[in-house]
């Protein structure tokens, strides 16, 4: 299993995946970054450990109707996100085995306490109101 690239020839698909209840897990990057270029690989390596898991690759530039207004520092950028609630907005070293165990962290985690976590604090509570996949795509249909 390979990461889903978001294009507008996919985007019904990604959508439907971000509706289906399943860990969203999406980075955020660009053509140009040559980071972004050599994580790609580990990227869908993640995928292929993770099947349970929709990862999805978004080029910020390509897709920028979707996520311009997202406030990405660096690349890459991971989103993290199951239903509606996101549980990690950030960036990420670009090395698989960190990503690992922050989705298996996540993972493993109680809804209610996913829930609680997500209004813990200020930065959270601002993932939640502006970094919300589904709304996005939503947004920018």
């Amino acid at each position: 299993m390979h990461s889903l690239t978001l294009e507008s020839d996919t985007r019904d698909d990604i959508t439907a995946a971000v509706d289906s209840g399943r860990w969203i897990v999406a980075c955020l990057c660009a053509a140009w970054c040559g980071t972004c270029g050599s994580y790609r690989a580990a990227f869908d390596a993640l995928a292929a450990r993770h099947p349970d898991k929709t990862f999805v690759w978004i080029d910020v530039e390509d897709q920028a109707d979707v996520v311009g207004d997202l406030d990405v520092d660096n690349f890459p950028t991971l989103l993290v996100q199951r239903d509606d609630t996101v549980a990690f907005f950030g960036t990420m070293l670009p090395d698989a085995a960190v990503a690992d165990r922050l989705l298996q962290a996540q993972a493993e985690l109680a809804p209610e306490e996913l829930a609680r976590l997500a209004g813990s604090n200020e930065e959270r509570r601002g993932w939640q109101r502006d970094c919300n996949l589904r709304a996005l795509l939503r947004n920018a249909a």
